[in-house]
């Protein structure tokens, strides 16, 4: 097993890093962290969410910042608000021991005018969305010619969320960047288009095996029952959690929405976020989630990207989603930190067929719970 120390990273970030508890690299981490401090390349990594891609892009990108030349010199794109938010904390987090180099993240939903009086202070990352980011750019809010690296984040949600205008836009009016590192869990066409358009041919490939990404923290269970039961059986797994708190998923904004509203009939804490809420009711209904006045989140796979609460005891399926990396996503909710987590899938019989896919694609078992009657 390789150290942080072996890999290349200055013992002050190693410092920050053993305070968040992060002692031993992922596989990602291992594979890129040497790579990307040797000079300057590009590089396209497919890994899944929840394998440590934050670190594994993000203290590399440090050690390439001057702290003395008070410009932009990193460009951080991602697709959601939450994720732009989370990965400034960690840089945050990882600088705590170190020279300081200032990060500003910046998002759609919040007035423009905060992000430009915070973009006035010296800013040597920033973390954004495309759309703010090319509003920045024509208000001229934003001087990217000192920008060596750019990294973009989860692409492949950039670009199902319609980013791939604003990202080629971007990308283009980067003239200065030496070094392009594009991180995605898959790689539709729109992606390979964009590794072509903007990525050197010599581009290093990366590929974590979806088997190694799954925590093993994680107990995967499944329980059987009819469509019309599903209710039933989940409020029998609430009651068998008490007051542990969780998320569960849907695959649409409609059945997240009726779920939600089953659940509050039922005088469970619960509240949704999906696509549909404005950004301030999504902001109340996390904020409420954070500090603990609702237990449970019922969410679509979207609008769950970047959420990244502590102490989650369990994640429910109460639909199950398309893609065996939507479930690693979903599942990586939970068990955080080296605790332990229950996944819970709620299928019907015809849906087994789905959860034995699973469990091939992504190296994983599943244990059936029978049903409490």
């Amino acid at each position: 097993m390789s150290t942080f120390k072996q890999l290349g990273i200055h013992s002050d970030f190693i410092k920050g890093l053993e305070d968040l508890k992060i002692i031993t690299p992922t596989e990602i981490q291992a594979q890129v962290i040497p790579l990307l401090l040797e000079g300057n390349s590009d590089m396209v990594g497919q890994a899944q969410t929840g394998t440590g891609k934050t670190a594994a892009y993000g203290l590399p990108l440090l050690h390439k910042i001057n702290p003395t030349l008070e410009q932009v010199q990193g460009l951080i794109l991602c697709p959601t608000r939450e994720l732009g938010q989370q990965v400034a904390k960690q840089l945050f987090r990882f600088t705590k021991y170190s020279t300081k180099i200032f990060t500003e993240a910046v998002y759609g939903g919040e007035h423009i005018d905060r992000q430009l009086t915070r973009l006035k202070r010296p800013t040597h990352i920033i973390v954004a969305t495309p759309g703010r980011l090319i509003d920045l750019i024509k208000r001229k809010a934003v001087n990217l010619d000192y920008v060596k690296t750019v990294i973009l984040d989860e692409a492949d949600e950039m670009l199902s969320m319609g980013f791939k205008k604003e990202l080629d836009q971007i990308l283009n009016s980067l003239t200065t960047a030496r070094s392009k590192w594009l991180f995605s869990a898959t790689m539709p066409h729109g992606i390979k288009q964009i590794v072509n358009e903007h990525m050197a041919p010599t581009a290093h490939r990366i590929t974590i095996n979806s088997k190694n990404v799954v925590n093993k923290n994680i107990d995967h269970k499944y329980l059987i029952c009819d469509e019309q039961e599903k209710l039933h059986v989940l409020m029998q797994f609430l009651k068998s959690e008490q007051k542990n708190r969780g998320v569960i998923f849907c695959k649409t904004k409609v059945a997240t929405k009726t779920l939600a509203k089953q659940l509050i009939a039922k005088n469970v804490a619960a509240d949704a976020i999906h696509g549909d809420l404005k950004q301030k009711e999504r902001d109340k209904v996390m904020r409420a989630f954070k500090n603990e006045s609702l237990q449970l989140l019922v969410a679509t796979d979207l609008a769950a990207r970047g959420i990244d609460i502590e102490g989650l005891s369990f994640v429910v399926h109460y639909q199950l989603p398309d893609k065996d990396e939507y479930y690693t996503h979903r599942s990586g909710r939970t068990a955080r930190a080296g605790k332990k987590g229950i996944s819970l899938c709620i299928v019907t019989t015809s849906e087994m067929r789905q959860i034995r896919y699973f469990e091939k694609a992504l190296g994983i078992s599943f244990q059936q719970v029978k049903k409490v009657r």
